[in-house]
C-alpha cells in the first residue's frame, strides 16, 4: 500500500508525507464508510465528551490545529454519546451551537468541568452555565428543548455506533479512518501527553494528505 501511494503522489507532483502508516495500527478503516458533509473537502471529525479528562487535554492541541488546518479540510466536532449521563453534555453542544455562542462556551465548559469541578448533568446547572455566558435564560430554554437540537442530539448517537469507536477524543477521516491516543502511539509508548496529542495529530494530516491525493487522482 506504501509503495503504491507513493507512486500516487510521484505522478501528481506531490511531496509524501515524512511519515507513513499502517492500517490496523496507527489507524483503522470505517466500515462500512460513512457519507461527508462536502464533496469538495476533506472532513475531519472529532467526537469527544466534555467529562473527558483525555478530550480536555487534547483540546488546545486540536484548537491549534484547527486554526492552522488545509484549506482543503472541513473540520466537525460531534459530541459522543455512549451512555444516557453523556446525552446532557451532547445537548449542551448543540444547544450553544444552535445559539451561535459555540465559540463563546466551548472552552468555558470544558474549564467549568475539569477546573472548577462543576457537575453540569442537569437543564438547571447548565441552564446557569449559559445564562453566565451571556444567553437569556428563555432563549437557552427554547434552544434546549428545539427539533433542530433533538436532531442533531440523534445523529450523535447514530454516529457514535456507526463510526466504530471505542473511546475519545477519537478522529475521524474523510468518513473512512479513525484514530485516537492507543492507535497513534502504539509505536510510542513513552511519548509524553503533548507528544501524543502531535502523533494524533500526525496521523490525521498524513490521512488527509493520503485522501486529497485520491481525490486529485480521480
Amino acid at each position: 500500500m506504501k509503495k503504491s501511494l507513493f507512486i500516487l503522489f510521484a505522478l501528481l507532483g506531490l511531496s509524501l508525507p515524512a511519515a507513513a502508516y499502517d492500517e490496523g495500527f496507527e489507524y483503522k478503516k470505517v466500515t462500512p464508510s460513512q457519507p461527508t458533509t462536502s464533496e469538495s473537502k476533506i472532513e475531519v471529525v472529532e467526537l469527544f465528551w466534555y467529562g473527558c479528562p483525555h478530550c480536555y487535554d487534547f483540546e488546545p492541541s486540536l484548537s491549534k490545529w484547527t486554526e492552522n488546518k488545509p484549506d482543503n479540510v472541513e473540520f466537525i466536532r460531534i459530541p459522543a454519546v455512549f451512555r444516557q449521563n453523556w446525552m446532557p453534555h451532547a445537548r449542551a453542544y448543540y444547544t450553544a451551537e444552535a445559539l451561535g455562542v459555540l465559540d463563546k462556551t466551548h472552552k468555558a465548559f470544558f474549564d467549568a468541568v475539569h477546573k472548577e469541578k462543576q457537575p453540569l448533568q442537569t437543564e438547571k446547572a447548565i441552564g446557569d452555565f449559559f445564562v453566565k455566558q451571556g444567553v437569556k435564560r428563555d432563549e437557552f430554554k427554547r434552544v434546549w428543548n428545539s427539533f433542530v437540537v433533538q436532531a442533531r442530539l440523534k445523529r450523535a448517537v447514530s454516529m457514535t455506533k456507526r463510526y466504530g469507536i471505542t473511546g475519545v477524543p477519537a478522529m475521524v477521516v474523510n468518513g473512512k479512518y479513525r484514530t485516537g491516543g492507543p492507535a497513534a502511539n502504539i509505536n510510542s509508548p513513552a511519548a509524553s501527553k503533548q507528544e501524543q496529542h502531535e502523533n494524533v495529530l500526525k496521523v490525521v494530516d498524513w490521512l488527509v494528505s493520503r485522501e486529497a491525493a485520491a481525490k486529485a487522482g480521480k
